[in-house]
């Protein structure tokens, strides 16, 4: 009894003392209104422990509540931690600007990823942000047309064994589009994912991701001691061992490549000839060659890269096509400025056709700012800081940057902000009050250096499905689109894009 009596006693004084520590952070938090759902000691946690597809809707309610806030933010608890959910743009620019370090929760990510540029520690990412820019300059990315384009006739492959169906799911086909040119691009890696959908890395490039999810919003899933009980950790170390040997063993050759052709030795002026390289080849060089990066850290980076670059452009894909098929006007708009630029001709697609595409752009870019593929960014404070509407945010908050809720707030976007309408980003409507208003790559010091290679991507792979197949799918009744969504890291379609082809004739005419 009187050791029952003891623990109680230390653990109110624990307790008395841990809020003691946090009275500032209290008080300020406050002053921000919460959401109604919020419950004693918990917080909002009860409702981030359903499924994947409830835990999004949840987190779309709060940033809606954020919009119609007077400061467009709103803070609850996640048992002890603190989160505010913020949709002003002025306010993210600076909180983008400043607070440069990933929230905990990427912890998850950094043990399966390594100190990649993407979920680095703030020391990691700066020294390696510096050498990964220059792999990203305009001339380098526009010289990956031709392996974009050989990966997005083959869709056109696969979806001609298909046409004939009832129905087809475009979803996992762009998927696999998405990490074949990622890898061939990345690391001169053949997946060929497209046409062997069994593939043990998608695979395992799936469930790793799966696993990620489950875990960062599940609390009792987060002590690495505790995690280390659960199944889930037994599936995750067998997936991360094989996507580090397949890895590993792909560096290893190229690195061997490398020494025997002496490419960066054979130039008087030690520079590399960036044509033909991969990103892996240029990372190699721009680190210092041999004196560089080690294959640990190229393989945090590749790995990295790869999750990034296959997974947010295979989702973008897929949503521009789920839209395309809901508004058959707005397709045949894309075909019509397609069919003008090849002029009857079946030639393949080249670098200066998808400059051409101006309303597919406009088309993309409207997709990104209905359904971004990463709807929120997890920002620590380390420092107090005073936002420009005069909100103070304590040391200790973990900011919810809600590109979602950005994107639609109907200050910024006007009353038709649900709206799917393309010509929205025309020049002359296009005259927003803040940058990041719209978002899809992030914005500030940690922004994704990879937005013009994304855009590359989903307008080959687009331009070249809609001019070969007519997209049919059920009609949207009115201008908001209605697509069910979950959340897995990214922001998913839960019915996937299920759709009748229709073949196209096209001339057989070559340019």
């Amino acid at each position: 009894m009187i050791l029952f009596v003891l623990l109680i006693v230390a653990l109110v004084f624990w307790t008395a003392q841990f809020r003691f520590r946090r009275r500032r952070l209290y008080e300020l938090a406050s002053r921000v209104p919460r959401s109604k759902h919020t419950l004693p000691v918990i917080g909002i946690a009860h409702k981030l422990s359903g499924n994947t597809e409830d835990i999004l809707t949840y987190m779309k309610q709060f940033s809606y509540e954020a919009i119609k806030s007077d400061n467009g933010v709103m803070a609850d608890w996640l048992n002890h931690l603190l989160y505010y959910v913020m949709v002003n743009p002025v306010d993210l620019e600076m909180v983008l600007r400043t607070c440069l370090e990933k929230d905990d929760v990427h912890r998850f990510m950094r043990q399966n990823l390594g100190n990649g540029v993407l979920f680095a520690t703030v020391p990691f990412w700066r020294r390696r942000r510096k050498i990964l820019l220059p792999a990203f300059k305009t001339k380098i990315i526009e010289g990956f047309t031709d392996i974009l384009v050989e990966h997005s006739e083959r869709i056109t492959e696969k979806l001609g064994t298909v046409c004939e169906s009832e129905s087809v799911d475009l979803w996992p086909i762009v998927t696999a589009y998405s990490v074949d040119s990622v890898s061939d691009t990345m690391s001169g890696a053949k997946i060929n994912a497209q046409m062997d959908p069994s593939s043990p890395f998608m695979a395992c490039l799936e469930d790793s991701l799966n696993l990620v999810c489950e875990r960062l919003f599940h609390l009792w899933l987060h002590p690495d001691w505790l995690f280390r009980f659960f199944p889930q950790y037994t599936k995750q170390k067998k997936c991360m061992q094989f996507i580090y040997g397949y890895t590993d063993e792909i560096i290893r050759k190229r690195r061997d490549d490398l020494k025997t052709e002496k490419q960066a030795e054979s130039k008087t002026n030690n520079e590399l000839d960036y044509k033909g390289k991969t990103f892996l080849d240029l990372l190699i060089h721009l680190s210092g060659g041999e004196k560089g990066y080690t294959d640990i850290e190229l393989r945090e980076e590749i790995l990295s890269l790869n999750l990034a670059g296959a997974d947010t452009i295979g989702i973008s894909i897929g949503f521009s096509l789920i839209l395309l098929a809901k508004y058959p006007d707005i397709q045949e708009k894309v075909y019509k400025e397609i069919e003008e630029i090849f002029g009857g001709s079946s030639r393949p697609l080249t670098r200066e056709d998808l400059h051409k595409l101006y309303y597919l752009e406009r088309v993309v870019k409207e997709s990104l700012r209905l359904f971004p593929p990463a709807p929120f960014l997890l920002r620590k404070v380390e420092t107090e800081i005073t936002l420009p509407s005069g909100l103070i945010v304590p040391k200790g908050v973990g900011i919810v940057a809600s590109i979602f809720g950005a994107h639609r707030d109907p200050k910024y976007w006007g009353p038709d902000a649900e709206h799917f309408d393309p010509d929205r980003f025309l020049p002359e409507r296009y005259t927003l009050q803040h940058a990041c208003s719209y978002m899809p790559f992030s914005n500030g010091p940690r922004n994704c250096v990879g937005s013009l290679y994304a855009m590359m991507s989903m307008k080959s792979a687009i331009a070249t499905i809609i001019r070969n197949f007519k997209i049919i799918g059920e009609p949207e009744k009115g201008p908001i689109p209605s697509i069910r969504t979950k959340m897995i890291v990214t922001m998913n379609a839960i019915e996937g894009c299920c759709v009748k082809l229709e073949k196209r004739k096209l001339c057989s005419i070559k340019a």
